[in-house]
């Protein structure tokens, strides 16, 4: 993958350079602030960027601002929101569309490093990962539940929001990797989301619970 990291922590920024490039991705560029990162993104298109929240000069939101006017100016765009905090607002312009291709995880996942990359990739793919406390505060925000969907089908669907494979959910539900495809089919039913892309419906299935308020 050909990537752009921003963040205003030199340390870090070097750090996520290197064990990109020892995972066989190409870093395109290395940037500081948010104005850097929009010139950067749009210059070089990259396949996904890794973009800190808050950068220079007020250190607040800077970051998600950039990736959210990047994301206006280029739909395609993928972005890896990766910060200390959770900013609400700006997560929810980014999940907005439904197309997928977005992340936010909190720094503290960098150090599960095998569990960032495979995050990454999904985004590069058009994928949503979510880190469960960004799930947990996006559901504070909203009231009405998924209302048809069942507790078991809403555990399924909090799962895909963090980004689980089948496999993965089926793990950790303890259930047959068949029975969380039969629960996923059934989602996609309930939310009326009859589309042949079954990834864009994931990502679609994702952004109605979230947007939904339920907890499961």
């Amino acid at each position: 993958m050909r990537v752009v990291v921003a963040d205003d922590s030199v340390l870090l920024r070097e750090g996520l350079q290197l064990l990109l490039a020892e995972a066989g991705h190409e870093v395109v560029a290395g940037v500081g602030d948010g104005t850097a990162y929009v010139e950067a993104a749009l210059a070089h298109r990259p396949d996904v960027s890794v973009v800190d929240v808050r950068m220079p000069p007020s250190h607040t939101d800077e970051g998600l601002r950039a990736a959210a006017e990047v994301r206006r100016a280029w739909p395609g765009a993928r972005l890896m929101v990766l910060s200390q905090y959770v900013e609400v607002s700006y997560a929810d312009e980014l999940l907005a569309s439904g197309d997928g291709g977005v992340g936010y995880l909190l720094k503290d996942r960098v150090s599960e490093v095998d569990d960032f990359l495979d995050g990454l990739s999904d985004v590069a793919d058009g994928g949503t990962v979510l880190d469960p406390l960004v799930v947990q505060q996006l559901m504070g925000r909203r009231r009405d539940p998924v209302a048809a969907l069942t507790p078991r089908e809403r555990d399924v669907l909090a799962l895909m929001a963090e980004g689980r494979s089948n496999g993965a959910i089926a793990a950790a539900l303890v259930v047959t990797p068949g029975a969380v495809e039969k629960h996923i089919q059934r989602i996609f039913t309930k939310l009326d989301l009859h589309q042949d892309d079954t990834n864009h419906r994931r990502v679609q299935a994702v952004v109605r619970y979230l947007r939904s308020g339920s907890p499961g």
